[in-house]
């Protein structure tokens, strides 16, 4: 299961039963308690990391990716009010990298000691700048199955016993992406990656060329696997923020105008979980549950054949079955 997280370069988990059910979606076998025990025994981690968002990785992917994605969470940070100068600054990095690696520590404790610390200073600002500028971990029991609360926090190196490499290597990063998700253009990997200035980097390498319908350059691994296109998609069900509806610029290559419209029509661009058919998003999902009963309930955004409605049907099934085992009422709604 850790190795599918690398295939994927991690997964968008600032919900984070999300990639509980991206793993199920993807794995012929898996348990929730298969990742629980990554989380806990720290070889998966969650970390801010692409496009400035919680990541699930691997740990060694999280020494790895921070050196590149850290200009992402500069720029959320640098100019912001009550920041302080340069000197100070670092100073305060220090106090806050230190109490962080006495104990995991929520940001509004993290604000309050600095704060303590620093009168002089806006609160805010110093643990803005911490909660940025730090190589920082999501430590449980926050993402795990069921558990909600407060987010707590502590230092890559506290957690993992080891620093963020030094430098980065974007050339790493571009194959292992191309590796999930290619083929792929360059503006591709900008919008998965949330960097800009990818093009050099795709000339360092030597990689096979395509175009789309479109005439759009594609890029991918000398001898990468191409389906055939009359590959059958069978039925998935999607969490929201999934790594196949985040890592293109083209989000019309899996869904049409209409469904992107209807899917996304939500603030902070945070849509509700999806649902493919044939490897289009035909409409989304909703699991409600309770001590007792769990139901999920799917939204076609236009109608589906019978054939099609009974596989929805019987996969949210299998998805009650992972997600609510213990309970003996769960059940499917079509609207």
């Amino acid at each position: 299961m850790p190795d599918a997280v690398e295939h994927l370069v991690g997964m968008q988990a600032q919900s984070p039963n999300a990639p509980y059910v991206g793993l199920w979606s993807r794995l012929t076998s898996f348990a929730v308690d298969d990742l629980v025990t990554a989380i806990t025994d720290r070889t998966l981690v969650r970390s801010s990391l692409m496009r400035g968002t919680i990541h699930l990785v691997s740990a060694a992917d999280c020494l790895a990716l921070h050196p590149l994605t850290r200009t992402i969470l500069e720029r959320a940070v640098r100019g912001g009010p009550g920041l302080p100068a340069a000197g100070v600054l670092e100073e305060v990095l220090a106090e806050a990298a230190g109490l962080l690696a006495e104990q995991p520590r929520s940001l509004a404790e993290l604000r309050r000691l600095l704060g303590d610390r620093r009168p002089d200073q806006d609160p805010e600002a110093l643990g803005r700048a911490a909660r940025y500028l730090l190589p920082l971990v999501h430590v449980p029991p926050k993402g795990l199955w069921g558990h909600s609360g407060q987010a707590r926090l502590t230092t890559v190196r506290a957690w993992l016993g080891r620093d963020v490499q030094p430098h980065g290597d974007p050339a790493a990063m571009l194959r292992r992406y191309l590796a999930g998700y290619g083929p792929a253009s360059v503006k591709d990997v900008q919008t998965w990656s949330g960097l800009p200035g990818w093009r050099a980097t795709f000339a360092q390498l030597d990689l096979d060329t395509f175009r789309d319908e479109r005439g759009t350059e594609l890029f991918d691994l000398p001898d990468a696997p191409l389906p055939d296109p009359d590959t059958p998609a069978p039925v998935r069900l999607l969490p929201e923020y999934d790594n196949c509806l985040r890592s293109h610029t083209d989000r019309l290559r899996v869904m049409s105008a209409e469904s992107w419209a209807a899917l996304f029509a939500t603030k902070n661009d945070a849509p509700m979980p999806a649902f493919l058919v044939d490897g289009f998003v035909r409409g989304i999902w909703r699991l409600k549950a309770d001590r007792r009963t769990a139901t999920i309930v799917i939204r076609p955004f236009t109608p589906l054949t019978k054939r099609h409605a009974a596989a929805v049907v019987a996969e949210a099934e299998r998805l009650l079955a992972f997600a609510a085992p213990h309970l003996d009422v769960r059940s499917v709604q079509v609207e």
